[in-house]
């Protein structure tokens, strides 16, 4: 099965985002991750809606976004009418995520949660079948450069495991370096977010380091 290859556009050169998003379109990226924080459910903020809808309006790929932000059902729809074609919840952000995740779905979207690298698996077990996608956060939310959480290993072999019985790809966001690619991949995730560990700030063009990483 092909890995999807997800750039995380908070890593990308802002001072000229439209190009970033044109050559990492043409080098094969699968879906654009963005970034929306708060600054209360993480002590950072991230990109703002401009940014979204300028890299909506440059590629026809996948755009997800990223909520790590308190109470995401009041912005579901507001991303989703803006053409986001995955939006990721943080369950402990949300008093009832059911209702959030089962709102995407109804406005057309594919839903998704982000799991803490302090959240359990048995915490949110019961969300599985509701949604399509599961990012395990292995490094803290909110900030790029952290070094990747080891101790995050077992969770993502149970979340791929529990998978065989659902219908969610796995996900892995956070210090992901070719090294992790090629170690995840052999477990059974399905896709990876893409920062500076990888992707930006490298000497090979985009396509040069994607092609690497698809081997």
């Amino acid at each position: 099965m092909k890995k999807l290859l997800c750039p995380s556009m908070m890593c990308a050169d802002f001072s000229n985002l439209k190009k970033n998003v044109e050559e990492l379109d043409q080098a094969g990226s699968d879906i654009f991750h963005m970034d929306f924080m708060d600054g209360s459910f993480v002590p950072n903020f991230g990109m703002g809606l401009q940014d979204f809808e300028l890299v909506r309006s440059v590629t026809d790929k996948p755009v997800d976004v990223h909520l790590m932000i308190q109470e995401p059902y009041r912005y579901v729809e507001k991303f989703a009418d803006l053409g986001a074609d995955i939006i990721y919840i943080h369950p402990e952000a949300d008093q009832q995520p059911a209702r959030t995740l089962d709102a995407i779905h109804q406005k057309g979207k594919k839903a998704g949660i982000a799991i803490n690298p302090g959240t359990s698996v048995e915490m949110i077990q019961g969300l599985l079948a509701l949604v399509d996608y599961v990012m395990v956060m292995t490094v803290h939310p909110g900030f790029s450069g952290q070094q990747y959480l080891e101790y995050t290993y077992p969770k993502i072999e149970k979340f791929v495991a529990l998978s065989k019985n659902s219908d969610y790809k796995v996900m892995v966001d956070g210090a992901i370096s070719p090294k992790k690619v090629i170690k995840l991949s052999e477990v059974g995730v399905a896709g990876f977010v893409l920062g500076t560990s990888a992707l930006f700030g490298k000497p090979e063009t985009y396509s040069e380091t994607l092609a690497k990483l698809r081997k």
